[in-house]
C-alpha cells in the first residue's frame, strides 16, 4: 500500500465516508507492524498536543483537528478511548489508524479501558460495526489493533502520560516495560490499574475504585511517583470533567476530556492540551461541533443503561 492510497483513505475519511472492509484489513495489518515496533513506554518531545477521550464523537474529532491543527503540521498525542458511547466510532478508530499509518512519529495513540473486546462489545462499538459493515470483520480488526497500542508516553522526560493512573504495583517507569500488552486487557493487574484507576482529591494513598477495577489514588502516591522517575507532572484523561480539564495535587496531575456534551448529553465542554517546547501547558476548551448531534443516529443495541458510565 502506497503513501498515496492512505492519503486518499484520510481524505475520504475526513468526508465520513468509511472505507471499505477490505482496505480496512490492510491498513489495520500494516499500522500493527508499526505499532509493535514501538515499546510499552514511547518517548517523545514537545511541543504535543494532547487529546483525552473522543468516544466515538467524529465530528468533534474533526473540530479538535480544526482547532488544533491537522497531523503532521502538528504533534498529537491521543489518550485512549478512541470508540464506543458515541454514533461514529468506526469513522473516529479508521481515521486515527490511518494517520497513525502515514504519519507514524507525528502522531501516537495510547491505549484506553475502551479498547478491548470485552468493552466494545457492550458499549457500542461492536454492534456499530456489525450494523454498518453487516459482519464482525471489521471490529475484529480493529481490536487486534488495540492490542498492539503502547501504555504510556513520556514528554521530555519530565511529563508522564498514559489513559488512567497509576497502579500500586509499579513504582518505577522501567516496570511498564516488562508488562505484556499484546493481548486483552487483564481484569485485574498491572495493565489493568494504568488504564482504569483514577485520582482521588480527598485521599492520599491508594482505595477501591468504584469501577470495578483499578484503584483511586491520592496525593502521597503522585508525589512518590514523580519523585522515584524525576518528573514533574501525571497526564492522563479515562474521567469526564464537565469544564474539559481538571488540575489537581498542586498542579501535579492533569485530568484532560476531549469529548463534548459526552454521549450527546452531558452538556460538558471539551479541551485539548497543547505543550509547548518548554513544557507549558495551555488547555483550550471547545463546545461540540453543530454537526456531532445533527448526524447522531442511535447506535444500534448499544448499552443505555449500565452501571459504569463515566
Amino acid at each position: 500500500m502506497s503513501a498515496t492510497d492512505v492519503d486518499r483513505f484520510i481524505e475520504q475519511l475526513y468526508r465520513g465516508e468509511l472505507l471499505t472492509e477490505s482496505e480496512v484489513q490492510k491498513v489495520c495489518r500494516l499500522v500493527r507492524e508499526v505499532l509493535a515496533d514501538e515499546s510499552n513506554v514511547v518517548r517523545i518531545s514537545a511541543p504535543v498536543t494532547v487529546i483525552g477521550d473522543v468516544h466515538g464523537q467524529f465530528y468533534d474529532l474533526l473540530e479538535i483537528f480544526h482547532i488544533g491543527g491537522n497531523c503532521p503540521s502538528t504533534n498529537y498525542l491521543f489518550l485512549g478511548d478512541y470508540v464506543d458511547r458515541g454514533n461514529h466510532s468506526v469513522e473516529t478508530i479508521s481515521l486515527l489508524v490511518c494517520l497513525k499509518l502515514r504519519y507514524p512519529r507525528r502522531i501516537h495513540l495510547l491505549r484506553g479501558n475502551h479498547e478491548s473486546r470485552n468493552i466494545t462489545k457492550t458499549y457500542g462499538f461492536y454492534a456499530e460495526c456489525m450494523h454498518k459493515y453487516g459482519s464482525a470483520g471489521v471490529w475484529r480488526d480493529f481490536t487486534d489493533v488495540f492490542d498492539y497500542l503502547a501504555l504510556a508516553v513520556t514528554i521530555d522526560e519530565s511529563i508522564f502520560c498514559v489513559h488512567g493512573g497509576l497502579s500500586p504495583s509499579i513504582l518505577h517507569i522501567d516496570q511498564m516495560e516488562a508488562l505484556d500488552r499484546f493481548g486483552e486487557i487483564p481484569h485485574e493487574g498491572a495493565l489493568a490499574d494504568i488504564l482504569w484507576s483514577d485520582p482521588d482529591g480527598d485521599v492520599e494513598t491508594f482505595g477501591r475504585s468504584q469501577r470495578g477495577a483499578g484503584y483511586t489514588f491520592g496525593s502521597l502516591v503522585v508525589d512518590r511517583f514523580l519523585h522515584i522517575n524525576g518528573m514533574s507532572h501525571i497526564l492522563r484523561a479515562h474521567q469526564l470533567c464537565m469544564e474539559g480539564y481538571l488540575v489537581l495535587f498542586n498542579d501535579r496531575l492533569s485530568t484532560v476530556w476531549s469529548a463534548p456534551n459526552y454521549c450527546y448529553r452531558c452538556g460538558n465542554v471539551a479541551s485539548l492540551l497543547n505543550i509547548d517546547p518548554y513544557l507549558k501547558r495551555d488547555f483550550i476548551t471547545f463546545d461540540a461541533a453543530p454537526l456531532s448531534s445533527v448526524k447522531a443516529p442511535p447506535a444500534p443495541n448499544a448499552a443505555q443503561n449500565n452501571a459504569y458510565f463515566l
